[in-house]
């Protein structure tokens, strides 16, 4: 019996018993690092809804289409009562000649609770002209040049500010609320137009200040479009399918160009009906907010496991070297120690920033894992060492969050150099738990 006892003390303290046990102690404290994540997921949604209300009042992200002209046609079909014909009716539409887009979007900080959001207001001014002539290639019975109408299709009607006046050749034309055609547009203004073929070109020119949030994107339909959008935001993020020619971004802000002719396009300058879409080669920007906390705290929480388990290991080892006993209880606090730092980061990004929340928060959870295992181990050194390891995976961590293209190599090369690192340890270890 007394053999048997040795037997399972000696069991007890090999290395892969600790290992399993650290193991299993991970394993459980994947539990209450999800539950931190659900927090973190929660908080986002939280701000997710809070962006909406804010959207919903001020207005989204806008797509503008403008202007585009529209003449009715008819075609007429013969029923099957003798003597009577039926009327349908199909929008000629028309697209400008030229377009210059020039505006300057100012954008807005607004608050709701601890939350942040970019808004802006954009002053736009559209210019160019249509050349339109009774030389089109396209097949109708009656076209009525005196019912003509302009259109400027807007993703989002809540964010016109003021009133919207178009010149048209030498003539003010105010506007009508909603299109009056959807083949192309599902909401904007339309505009009525004096009667056609007076002349062969018409020149016009709309002055529009437009609110939204996010975007400002805009669809090149003129046969030239030239767009020249100006901001003070420092953080342009362009999209679509257009990139501009050689923007200025600095730290007052940015200035971009694009030049798109009717050849980068799938669609002509007229047509009927619902033949072509015009919404496949938006382009523009967003205002980005470089600042999404609660993203940067999520990814951090992804390597918990990480951190939570090389810390346990170190502790391991000192116990296994020094012959330092650590209860099971001390193994379990320093891991939710290492837990909390993540709920703690993203209580304090909400209102100082991630960057001092991590500082702050690492700088915490550090000193107290420090003072705690040197009340557990009562060795100065073997805390220092401690304090170091922690500095250094923390450290890591950070400038992994900060690394957009190369963050999964540094990760992986992190790793490895972690791995071995431990092996060498192990090895150590091991060579003295045989010599003794």
């Amino acid at each position: 019996m007394e053999t048997l006892n040795q037997f399972e003390t000696k069991w007890h303290q090999t290395l892969t018993a600790k290992v399993l046990l650290i193991g299993a102690l991970g394993l459980l404290l994947l539990i209450p690092l999800s539950m931190v994540k659900s927090v973190i997921r929660e908080r986002q949604s939280t701000e997710a809804e809070v962006e909406r209300e804010l959207f919903d009042k001020w207005g989204g992200e806008q797509i503008i289409t403008a202007p585009i002209l529209h003449i009715p046609t008819y075609r007429y079909v013969e029923t099957e009562q003798e003597g009577k014909t039926k009327r349908y009716i199909y929008w000629l539409h028309v697209m400008p000649e030229k377009l210059n887009i020039d505006g300057v979007v100012t954008p807005e900080i607004r608050y709701r609770g601890i939350y942040k959001k970019v808004l802006y207001t954009s002053t736009l001014k559209f210019s160019g002209y249509f050349n339109i002539n009774d030389q089109l290639n396209v097949k109708f019975d009656e076209i009525d040049w005196d019912d003509a109408y302009l259109t400027i299709g807007i993703s989002d009607n809540r964010g016109i500010k003021g009133e919207v006046e178009l010149k048209w050749n030498d003539q003010l034309l105010k506007p009508e609320a909603g299109l009056i055609t959807s083949d192309l547009n599902s909401n904007g203004i339309s505009i009525k137009t004096p009667a056609l073929l007076t002349a062969t070109k018409y020149n016009f020119e709309v002055p529009l200040t437009l609110s939204g949030a996010k975007g400002l994107a805009f669809n090149p339909i003129g046969k030239i479009t030239n767009v020249n959008i100006q901001s003070p935001w420092d953080n342009p993020s362009f999209y679509g399918a257009f990139s501009p020619i050689n923007p200025q971004i600095d730290n007052e802000g940015f200035e971009a160009q694009w030049t798109v002719t009717h050849l980068n396009r799938n669609f002509p300058q007229y047509w009927l009906g619902k033949s072509h879409r015009i919404d496949e080669h938006q382009l523009g920007v967003n205002l980005y907010d470089p600042v999404n906390h609660y993203q940067k705290s999520l990814r951090s929480a992804k390597y918990g496991i990480l951190i939570i388990s090389l810390t346990l290991l170190v502790f391991l080892f000192i116990e296994l070297v020094k012959k330092k006993k650590i209860q099971f209880i001390q193994y379990l606090l320093v891991g939710l120690a290492l837990v909390l730092f993540y709920s703690v980061l993203t209580a304090l990004s909400e209102h100082i920033g991630f960057s001092w929340a991590y500082l702050v928060a690492s700088s915490v959870i550090i000193m107290l894992i420090t003072a705690y295992s040197y009340g557990m181990i009562k060795d100065k050194q073997q805390a220092l060492w401690i304090f170091i390891l922690l500095t250094v995976l923390y450290a890591f961590l950070f400038v992994l969050l900060q690394l957009n293209d190369f963050a999964f190599l540094a990760g992986n090369i992190g790793l490895l150099v972690a791995l071995g690192a431990i092996m060498n340890a192990s090895l150590k270890i091991k060579k003295q738990m045989t010599s003794k």
